[in-house]
């Protein structure tokens, strides 16, 4: 079958958990994926790969400056393959979704790096109170309050689709046998 790169960029980690689930589903259908932090030292070369996926959280409104970067670094090769991609956020799911909202970070994304992935998707991501520091803890109590969502910080809120997470990666993997 085919052989994939998975790469994910993620802060508190469901992103990478989202990333982990879609590459055993891949794995499952007889793919062969490498996953990696897209912030990894290890020099990429997604030519050497039958097809590309990315995965990327949300923080205040943008995907990670650095994961835009490689993308452009890396457009042409990943023009060339079966690519997809997925944005990872409350917007999408959580309290109050906002599934416009969810879909405009992608459309920025695509538009900031000038890449066309065949697939794109965003997935609801989680709340995780436990990870934050006092900083980000205000500001997304505020964010949080306003969405009427829940503000009790001793627990956190995971908010994952995970069929659908599912649903996504076997579509990719139908994708690729069309190739």
């Amino acid at each position: 079958m085919s052989r994939i790169l998975l790469l994910h960029a993620t802060t508190e980690g469901q992103t990478a958990l989202i990333a982990e689930r879609v590459a055993h589903t891949l794995r499952e259908k007889g793919h062969s994926v490498e996953l990696l932090p897209a912030d990894a030292a290890k020099p990429l070369d997604p030519s050497a790969y039958d097809g590309v996926m990315i995965g990327a959280s949300i923080h205040y409104g943008n995907h990670p400056a650095f994961l835009r970067k490689l993308v452009i670094r890396h457009r042409d090769a990943l023009a060339a393959r079966p690519c997809a991609f997925f944005s990872v956020s409350l917007s999408a799911g959580g309290p109050r979704p906002k599934p416009a909202a969810a879909q405009r970070y992608i459309d920025k994304f695509i538009r900031k790096t000038g890449w066309q992935p065949q697939m794109a998707i965003s997935f609801a991501g989680a709340l995780k109170w436990s990870m934050y520091g006092p900083i980000k803890r205000r500001v997304m109590f505020v964010f949080i309050s306003l969405g009427g969502g829940n503000t009790d910080a001793s627990n956190d809120y995971e908010y994952t689709d995970w069929d659908a997470v599912k649903r996504f990666a076997e579509a990719y993997a139908e994708r690729l046998k069309q190739t």
